[in-house]
């Protein structure tokens, strides 16, 4: 859906829009084509990607100097560049949790190994009734992150979750998501709950990969 609205954005910021001019208000957009606020959001994520919009704070989406090859670039380029930035996101999620699982089976503290015990408790309560458990998902991956004693990884780990906050959302809504996550993570806490470093680094990696597989799938 997403992907008609952004080709017809891109049709009109070309053809009718000037460098500065701003975008309409998600609302009227919304209103205009039809869509859920989400698909909005994007389609105008997918245009700044190939640089033809630009957030301003406080101030809204605005249309860039259009790129000379802009004319010919097709949407599935737009979405081809979405899926290599998300892929790349996850990449380095690949590369720095299991580090930091490894590292939060020999420092974790028994509050922060109960603060996760707890999130994980809240989490299979509301894969049970359905609904989505997006902020216990992070709780626990933020605690884990707290728990590898590194302020410097937290931070990037903090970076990284805000990235890839609604591709996770849309991600735990897919059939069988929910409780494959909800696995994941309890095989990693086990490992960290026995102190055994190889075992939440290689549980974390088996996690990661299914959480990718899932979300490019989405894509």
């Amino acid at each position: 859906m997403y992907s008609e609205v952004a080709k017809q954005l891109q049709t009109r910021i070309i053809n009718k829009l000037k460098p500065g001019d701003m975008l309409p208000p998600e609302r009227e957009l919304v209103r205009r084509f039809g869509v859920s606020r989400n698909s909005i959001r994007d389609a105008i994520r997918s245009l700044e990607a190939v640089g033809l919009l630009q957030p301003r704070q406080g101030v809204g989406t605005v249309v860039r100097e259009v790129p000379e090859d802009a004319v010919v670039t097709p949407v599935a380029n737009v979405l081809l560049q979405k899926r290599k930035v998300i892929n790349e996101l996850l990449e380095v999620r690949n590369i720095i949790e299991p580090a930091l699982a490894r590292r939060a089976a020999v420092h974790a503290s028994p509050e922060q190994i109960a603060e996760m015990q707890a999130a994980l408790r809240r989490q299979e309560e509301k894969v049970h009734r359905g609904q989505l458990a997006t902020e216990e998902d992070s709780a626990f991956h933020y605690t884990l992150a707290l728990a590898a004693d590194n302020s410097m990884m937290m931070k990037v780990v903090q970076v990284l979750m805000d990235l890839l906050r609604e591709t996770r959302e849309r991600s735990l809504e897919g059939e069988g998501r929910a409780r494959k996550s909800l696995a994941g993570h309890q095989r990693i806490l086990s490992a960290l709950e026995r102190h055994d470093a190889s075992s939440a680094e290689q549980a974390m990696r088996v996690h990661l990969s299914e959480i990718q597989e899932i979300v490019l799938e989405k894509l």
